[in-house]
């Protein structure tokens, strides 16, 4: 895993080595290993590297015999030996054992069609210096990110926001469509970033420059159709393991310490019993994120996962203390804000995980391919409670307010007031308002009149841009679409964001087999009905890892990565969110109402009203705008 970074002038002006050794630099977390540049009069080329596989090897930038083609790299691609054997039929000879090596030759053989090939995650860059053109790509799903200014005279890209910062051009003016889109999504989604200079490359997208363009296309597209599979359960179950199998033992490659993150939840145990298959138990290093309050700890789970499969299995506790001292470099870290407070164990584990191993595997993907969270079943309730009279609704809805307020975790009346929240929406849509921290209705009184009017919410509402992408969806049914939605705005630019930029501020690397495309083209054909059943989730997925995992790990309720932010918010974290949304404060800055938010604040620690969401995502806007725009 690795950081890359470049600048591309579009006249012959040369580029400054200084400059991008000062954007290369602020990667070194993400590559502590060594540092590498390219510079050849227009072009520059940056690299950062973590040593994962031929450490001798596979040194960056990587440049063909001939000089034409140089490449910078962060990612794994999984599949490089079977690509490398090909390219050695067509009688390229290999130097290193390194995957940089097998993608620089793939590339200059196939030029943009080598991605069709790659099975792995990554971001890349290739300079072809006889055409003068400059190629970035990032892999289907986006676990590696790329971000990019571009004016009049040049293209800079980089691994991260905070490197692009250091270029002379770039400004740090913020976007207020950005920062609406943020308290929407709790994220800000690609293409957009919370800067009015700086664009995401989304992911399955490639980008070429010359002296006279920049053209950006798409490469792939999530493979969800109407046209399915007809197949049996024993069928599906027998694929889903041998696909899975292979996907776990083709990253468990390394040539470093690695391990696995241990959840207790059926995604993470299934990663450690097929690592098994693979290796003995103690070989296998697991990590677990436990908590003092009951109804977010789940010890008892990944303990008895670990004692099933005899892991070396670590523990550590985060409290109030430990997320109250992390949560100023979490901000700097993550370049944007960023509100998903599962953000913070992550982070803690990623740290944790670090001190005994360099990779490190990780269930991402699971629940966004096969249909895991319990919105889908909701948002069939959602559907059928809409055919309701509307004086029965506003019944149940009168009824439901008067419940007390609760701070445990996903607590009935927590799921209950966020279902009706939402359920007035269209069909796939209310997953986003259930997920998100505010509506476009609320965010009226929200910002201040003059911000308001900066966001263009009028005109483009955050919730236009799902409605936009579903269009490319090449399926009608409405399920289909759900899972296209979470897989192409949820999982790319939340989960995956959140587990790269966690874990790469400790320079470890993790790999997510739920990813595989290999199995993300078999899951995308599978019907429906077979990834859930009823209120039953991932249930090909249970019937698939039943079989050797314990009962009570595949049929435990879903719960998530969370945290008892609403109880901290009221206590333990209370001054620190008395001190960052103080009146004055908020008032100075001129982007938010600050008696709206004086209302919030109040609700919250008076038991009126659980605002843990909105609250935290106005938490982490302030710390993260005090560290980056003032």
């Amino acid at each position: 895993m690795c950081g890359i970074s470049g600048i591309f002038h579009f006249s012959p002006t040369p580029v400054s080595r200084e400059i991008l050794q000062n954007i290369n630099r602020k990667l070194t977390h993400r590559g502590p290993d060594n540092e590498g540049y390219y510079l050849s009069n227009n072009i520059g080329l940056g690299h950062r590297r973590l040593s994962i596989i031929d450490l001798a090897g596979g040194v960056q930038p990587m440049t063909t015999p001939d000089g034409r083609y140089t490449l910078v790299f962060n990612g794994e691609i999984y599949n490089f030996n079977d690509i490398k054997l090909k390219l050695e039929r067509e009688g390229v000879v290999f130097k290193t054992h390194s995957d940089t090596e097998v993608l620089l030759y793939l590339y200059a053989l196939k030029k943009e069609k080598c991605l069709e090939d790659l099975n792995g995650m990554f971001s890349f860059a290739v300079w072809d210096n006889s055409d003068q053109k400059l190629f970035i790509a990032r892999d289907r799903f986006g676990k590696k990110p790329l971000y990019y200014f571009k004016n009049a005279a040049c293209l800079v890209f980089a691994s991260e926001i905070k490197a692009l910062l250091s270029h002379p051009f770039v400004s740090k003016e913020i976007d207020p469509q950005a920062v609406a889109h943020y308290f929407q999504y709790e994220y800000v989604p690609a293409p957009l970033s919370i800067f009015k200079s700086i664009r995401k490359l989304p992911h399955a997208h490639y980008l070429t420059a010359s002296c006279d363009k920049i053209d950006i296309q798409r490469y792939w597209d999530i493979p969800l159709c109407d046209q399915k599979l007809d197949i049996s359960e024993d069928e599906a179950v027998s694929k889903i393991d041998a696909l899975l199998d292979s996907a776990t033992e083709r990253r468990m490659i390394s040539d470093v310490p690695l391990g696995v993150f241990l959840s207790g939840g059926v995604d993470s145990s299934s990663l450690v019993a097929l690592m098994a298959r693979h290796r003995s138990g103690r070989d296998i290093k697991t990590f677990s994120i436990n908590f003092n309050e009951k109804s977010f700890d789940e010890s008892s789970h990944s303990d008895l996962v670990a004692k099933t499969f005899s892991t070396d299995h670590h523990a550590q506790v985060l409290d109030p203390q430990t997320m109250i001292a992390i949560l100023p470099e979490i901000a700097a870290f993550m370049d944007e804000p960023f509100a998903d407070y599962s953000i913070i164990p992550t982070y803690l584990l990623s740290r944790f995980t670090r001190q005994y191993v360099t990779v490190a595997l990780g269930g991402d993907g699971s629940d966004e391919i096969f249909a895991g969270y319990p919105t889908f079943y909701a948002g069939l309730m959602a559907t059928r409670f809409q055919k309701f009279p509307q004086i029965i609704k506003t019944g149940i809805q009168k009824a439901i307010n008067l419940l007390p307020v609760s701070d445990k975790d996903m607590s009935f009346e927590f799921k209950i007031k966020q279902f009706l929240y939402g359920a007035s929406y269209p069909p796939v849509l209310r997953n986003q308002v259930w997920l998100g921290a505010l509506n476009e209705n609320e965010m009226k009184t929200f910002f201040t009149p003059s911000f308001l009017a900066q966001t263009q919410l009028a005109q483009v509402g955050p919730l236009n841009i799902i409605a936009e992408a579903l269009k490319a969806c090449k399926s009608h049914n409405v399920a289909d679409q759900m899972l296209y939605f979470y897989q192409k705005f949820y999982l790319t630019d939340d989960i995956l964001v959140k587990t790269d930029r966690a874990s790469m501020a400790h320079s470890l690397e993790v790999r997510a087999p739920f990813l595989d495309i290999k199995l993300v083209n078999f899951v995308s054909q599978l019907p429906y009905t077979l990834k859930s059943k009823g209120q039953a989730t991932k249930y090909i997925l249970k019937k698939t890892v039943q079989k050797f995992l314990p009962s009570q790990i595949v049929y435990r309720p879903k719960k998530g990565f969370g945290i008892p932010i609403a109880r901290w918010l009221k206590y333990e974290l209370k001054e620190t969110m008395l001190d960052v949304l103080n009146p004055q404060k908020i008032d100075k800055a001129g982007i938010f109402n600050p008696h709206a938010i004086t209302r919030l604040v109040q609700e919250h620690l008076q038991g009126k009203k659980n605002n843990r969401k909105v609250l935290f995502s106005l938490l982490m806007f302030e710390k993260w705008r005090e560290h980056y725009a003032s």
